[in-house]
């Protein structure tokens, strides 16, 4: 693994939209050099319907990300997700012209590329050809094929599915932000990443990632991914309810969620009340945490038994499919109250909360640490895996010409103090040197934007003035 190569990662969810920069540092680990995080206004269930809000949300999340880390992302692996995604298990074989030659690459690629034909629904796309297990002229059970000798080279495929348009979409976004779109990947995929451990995926594990628009699962065994799928529910809808059910607004009904909110009501006792500010003089509400976890615990359960469907599907009371590892809970929604023990409670697994620290470098910031950037971590580690230099210093963008046109300018003092916060000593001097430049240009800019805003000030009082 390159040291130097410089991965970013990008998570358009339904309710936040993610930036993450990072890059192994000499231990292995994933240092995270920045993150950026805005609101998701054009995405709904995983899915864009409204790429100029999209748009304005990932140029947000991409600049707080550079200012954070003092680089400039050229190109971004991103996770897909959303309703329309399914899987399909895919058996092919190829003949080999030379069974005296050894596997090679080429021989699995050729093999791939063939599940790549595969005709598909109108619409659809393959997103993902995972293959599975390998079988050489009748032997079984191959996990790795290369070296060996073989005629006729077969294999079982997991096969991801989505929507053409959707992915299009996603795609539109990403080139309009001005940015290059190095790779798609599935999301429970990018999240599995990050937080499970190799023991897991081989002693068998569900891995469900609570999103706000949508809920992943993704199950691994013998070290291999065997089912995903994605449920069209996730933490907005639990919001939805809530709102509904006490008669408040969305901002009131998310924040008593994650304040109060918890997937158990017997931990409740009648008497304790959250005291809600009514709208515009209207008188407080009083809103019975009771009642609040009811509301929560009824939803909660349908998406758990949703996935535990899935699950099911997969085939996990086989005892050669079973799940030793049982679940790992991971996403935004993993955070709420007392829904390990739900889940345990509901499906009889073994039940832990996932969180990404596993990968990252030991003086991570303690919010990255937390299972709500699990597929951004998940991404990035992706990225890093096609040995990507996804971004680029911000120092070295000194003419005015190499600025992105997609947003605006940086000044050069803006990107020196920001390079500050990330760089060696030695590069401190160049920094000085260019903010000392720029200083002139800046004063000069400042007097403009100062009497422009000073004029619209006066503007705004004579108004005032003549309205009495």
């Amino acid at each position: 693994m390159e040291k130097d190569s410089i991965a970013v990662g990008l998570d358009i969810g339904t309710t936040k939209i993610v930036a993450m920069i990072g890059r192994k540092n000499e231990y292995g680990k994933l240092e995270i050099l920045g993150v950026g995080k805005s609101k998701s206004l054009g995405v709904a269930r995983g899915v864009v319907n409204n790429i100029t809000q999209t748009i304005q949300s990932i140029q947000q999340a991409v600049q707080e990300a550079e200012a954070d880390s003092g680089y400039k992302i050229n190109d971004v692996v991103v996770g897909i997700a959303g309703q329309h995604i399914r899987s399909i298990q895919h058996s092919d074989y190829i003949s080999r012209n030379n069974p005296e030659e050894v596997i090679g690459d080429a021989d699995i690629d050729m093999l791939i590329n063939q599940v790549h034909k595969l005709a598909m629904l109108p619409g659809e796309e393959i997103i993902h050809v995972l293959p599975q297990e390998f079988k050489i002229d009748g032997q079984n059970e191959i996990k790795e094929p290369i070296g060996m000798y073989g005629g006729r080279l077969e294999s079982s495929f997991h096969v991801v599915v989505g929507q053409a348009s959707s992915i299009r979409n996603v795609g539109r976004c990403i080139k309009s932000s001005g940015l290059d779109l190095s790779g798609l990947t599935l999301e429970p995929l990018a999240s599995a990443d990050a937080v499970l451990s190799q023991e897991e995926k081989e002693a068998g594990v569900a891995l469900i990632d609570i999103g706000g628009g949508t809920t992943d699962l993704a199950i691994f065994k013998d070290g291999i991914i065997r089912h995903t799928a994605v449920i069209p529910f996730g933490g907005n809808v639990i919001t939805d309810d809530i709102k509904e059910g006490c008669s408040i607004i969305e901002k009131q009904a998310e924040l008593l969620k994650v304040k109060f909110g918890s997937a158990w009501p017997g931990e409740n006792k009648d008497n304790e009340i959250v005291s809600i500010p009514g709208l515009r003089g209207r008188e407080p509400k009083e809103i019975s945490l009771k009642n609040l976890s009811k509301i929560i615990h009824a939803r909660v359960v349908e998406i758990i038994e949703q996935v535990f469907a899935e699950i099911k599907a997969y085939g996990h009371e086989d005892p050669r499919k079973k799940l030793i590892a049982g679940i790992v809970l991971t996403g935004g929604g993993a955070q709420l109250k007392h829904i390990k023990q739900l889940v345990e409670y509901i499906t009889g697994m073994d039940t832990r909360i996932g969180y990404p620290n596993e990968h990252l470098a030991g003086n991570s910031d303690e919010e990255i640490s937390s299972p709500l950037y699990a597929t951004a971590v998940g991404l990035v580690m992706n990225s890093l895996r096609n040995h990507t230099q996804s971004a680029t210093p911000l120092v070295e963008l000194q003419k005015p010409a190499e600025q992105p046109v997609y947003r605006q300018p940086v000044l050069n003092t803006a990107a020196a103090e920001v390079v500050q916060g990330g760089y060696e000593e030695e590069d401190m001097e160049t920094v000085t040197a260019q903010k000392e430049n720029s200083r002139g240009d800046e004063s000069t800019e400042k007097k403009v934007k100062r009497s422009f805003f000073d004029k619209y000030i006066d503007k705004i009082k004579d108004f005032l003035d003549n309205a009495e």
